[in-house]
C-alpha cells in the first residue's frame, strides 16, 4: 500500500505567515522608502491629492526629464501614489496614448515604459500600481522621461495621491 505524505499544518502555516511579511529596508532619514501598500490601503480611494508644479508639454521629439519630488510631512507613514497628467488644451486637439511616450528611471538604472490611460483628453498614469508607503519625513523622488512622439500642445501635471 503506497503512503502519502501530509504536512503537518503548524509549519505551513508558520512558512505562509513568514512569507507574507514585508521586507525591512534599513534607510537613512530624508529617502524614500517604497514598500507595498498594506491590504487595506488597496482597495481605498485617494482622500487628495497634492498638485505639484505643472510645465507645458515640449514641442520638439527629444526626451525631457520629469522629476516628481514629495515630501510626508508628519511622523506616521502614509500610502501614497504618484501621477503623471498630460492635459489636453482645453478646446482640442485633444492628445491620444500615442502622441507621447513616458519612461520611468528604475532602481535599476534602466528606463520603463509606463502604460498611459486615456479619458476626454487626458493621458494618466495608473494610480493602483504606483501605490507605496512612504515613511513619516522621508521623501519620495521618481524620475520620468517623457517624449512627444507626434505634434502636439498640452500641458504636464504632476501629482501626489494621498490616501487615508
Amino acid at each position: 500500500m503506497p503512503t502519502r505524505w501530509i504536512p503537518r499544518r503548524g509549519p505551513v502555516l508558520t512558512a505562509v505567515a513568514l512569507a507574507a511579511l514585508p521586507a525591512i529596508a534599513f534607510v537613512a532619514p530624508g529617502q524614500a522608502v517604497a514598500s507595498a501598500p498594506p491590504p487595506a490601503a488597496t482597495a481605498t480611494a485617494p482622500v487628495r491629492f497634492v498638485d505639484l508644479p505643472s510645465s507645458p508639454l515640449p514641442t520638439d521629439r527629444t526626451p525631457h526629464r520629469i522629476t516628481l519630488t514629495y515630501r510626508n510631512p508628519s511622523s506616521t507613514d502614509r500610502t501614497v501614489a504618484p501621477q503623471i497628467l498630460v492635459e489636453s488644451p482645453d478646446k482640442g486637439p485633444f492628445l491620444v496614448t500615442s502622441d507621447v511616450r513616458l519612461e520611468l528611471l528604475g532602481a535599476d538604472g534602466r528606463w520603463r515604459t509606463v502604460p498611459l490611460g486615456s479619458q476626454t483628453g487626458t493621458l494618466f498614469t495608473t494610480l493602483t500600481s504606483a501605490k507605496i508607503v512612504l515613511h513619516g519625513h522621508h521623501t519620495l523622488t521618481e524620475h520620468y522621461r517623457l517624449t512627444v512622439l507626434a505634434p502636439a500642445h498640452g500641458t504636464i501635471e504632476p501629482r501626489v495621491a494621498l490616501y487615508s
